[in-house]
């Protein structure tokens, strides 16, 4: 357990029955800031759906934030693209693209720095390079990345994508 501003925090490793609620934490990064998409809706844009289907494949490892009754509060998991079928973070074939999300009604609270910093520890013992992500103009949690060592590395419409350099 994680103490929080939240309180109790228990991360776990994300496993294949998770596939469902990452698939809802998809939908909480992409909508940010707003309703911008239907669930349904978004699973049906190729380049936002691979971020979860077939989840787990093999090389993908994420971590998710559980209350003390075992609700889900959010997810932050990696996984690698092709050069030929890039997310929107993409720098590297060899660096694992991240995704992380916190329940709506769960932000400011400690959740996304406790799933960063678990996720980054994955990253470096599997041996990863770095961590990669895309993040929009204006989204707040820019900040928490930029505190943890992400810096930008390239643009793409009106999103950074940020990297963070591991030892691996």
């Amino acid at each position: 357990m994680t103490d929080t501003r939240h309180g109790p925090l228990r991360l776990r490793p994300a496993h294949e029955r998770d596939a469902p609620f990452l698939e809802r934490m998809l939908l909480e990064a992409f909508n940010w800031d707003r309703p911008r998409f239907a669930l349904a809706e978004l699973l049906a844009l190729p380049r936002a759906a691979h971020y979860v289907s077939g989840w787990p494949r093999a090389g993908d490892f994420g971590v998710v934030a559980e209350d003390a009754r075992g609700r889900g509060l959010g997810a932050a998991w990696a996984r690698l693209f092709p050069a030929d079928d890039p997310g929107y973070g993409h720098v590297s074939p060899s660096v694992p693209e991240l995704t992380l999300a916190v329940a709506s009604g769960e932000r400011g609270r400690g959740v996304g720095g406790a799933l960063l910093d678990a996720l980054v520890l994955a990253a470096e013992e599997a041996g990863c390079p770095g961590l990669s992500l895309s993040v929009e103009d204006g989204n707040r949690a820019r900040g928490l990345y930029e505190r943890r060592g992400f810096v930008p590395v390239g643009r793409e419409g009106n999103a950074d994508t940020l990297a963070l350099r591991l030892g691996g």
